[in-house]
């Protein structure tokens, strides 16, 4: 691996730690779903602004948005707003398999966009991350909601659709298109949500939440453009197991065998992938 190819894998793993603090976050407040897009979307795009300001990168980001720019933040936003009401809707469980799709759907959409090839280790590898996932939840609870999964499966998508925005553009700008895509959900929170009625302490948690959500926007949006988007993906699965440790750490929530099984497989599925130089399938 090259330097660069180095660094997209560290910067999506970060990325995936921070994300999956998301369902402790959201189950751990009272508000509802609209409430928290707000405080955190308004907390998110205080946070990376100040970022760009500290990084002096600011106006570059500005000057280099572009239509990409807009893509990444429309693509952001759509996912997002149905990102937070999943976790409110169904299991963390099943919003982690639906995004074990994300693998899947991101070498499709790469391939029909760039005809850009997955590695044949990576396509095996998003097979047994599936699989875990899959043992994941197949020892959950039942009483999902429908609209929950649905609203997963838009997500996923969504994040799918913005990474292969960055490997057709990777000049565009990591920040501002994070921060444009809170600020485009606030007046959608504000119509659906009475977001200045909560609790105080829940919004300094959900400020807190956005902090983190910037750092995870950033670090994912920088480590996309480094590597192949199939790739990404696939590092990103590293949030399902993930997220059930939180909610130990943070809950005294006790993992399921079938959740420390199922996460295993994931974790070996992506060391996996990475104990070797890309090898592209042939055409």
């Amino acid at each position: 691996m090259n330097s660069n190819h180095v660094s997209g894998v560290a910067l999506i793993c970060v990325s995936a730690l921070v994300f999956s603090t998301a369902g402790i976050f959201t189950k751990g407040v009272e508000a509802d779903a609209w409430a928290i897009i707000f405080w955190r979307g308004l907390s998110a795009a205080g946070f990376t602004v100040l970022y760009t300001f500290w990084r002096g990168t600011f106006r570059n980001e500005v000057r280099q948005f572009g239509a990409p720019g807009w893509l990444v933040a429309i693509f952001g936003a759509a996912g997002t707003a149905a990102f937070i009401p999943a976790f409110k809707l169904t299991s963390i469980a099943n919003v982690a398999l639906i995004w074990a799709a994300a693998p899947f759907i991101t070498a499709l959409l790469a391939w029909l966009v760039l005809r850009e090839r997955p590695t044949a280790k990576v396509l095996v590898s998003s097979v047994f991350a599936l699989a875990g996932v899959a043992v994941v939840v197949g020892g959950s609870v039942g009483g999902v909601n429908l609209t929950g999964d649905l609203l997963a499966l838009w997500m996923t998508l969504m994040m799918a659709a913005l990474m292969v925005v960055y490997r057709v553009w990777p000049q565009t700008p990591a920040a501002l298109p994070a921060a444009m895509s809170s600020l485009l959900l606030l007046p959608p929170a504000l119509a659906m949500s009475s977001p200045l009625q909560i609790a105080p302490a829940e919004i300094l948690i959900l400020i807190a939440f956005g902090l983190v959500f910037a750092i995870a926007s950033v670090t994912l949006a920088e480590g996309v453009r480094r590597i192949p988007a199939a790739e990404a993906a696939l590092l990103s699965a590293l949030e399902s197991p993930l997220a059930p440790l939180w909610a130990f750490l943070v809950f005294s929530a006790i993992p399921a065998v079938s959740t420390l099984i199922g996460g295993a497989i994931i974790l070996a599925a992506v060391v996996w992938s990475q104990t070797s130089g890309p090898q592209r399938l042939k055409a």
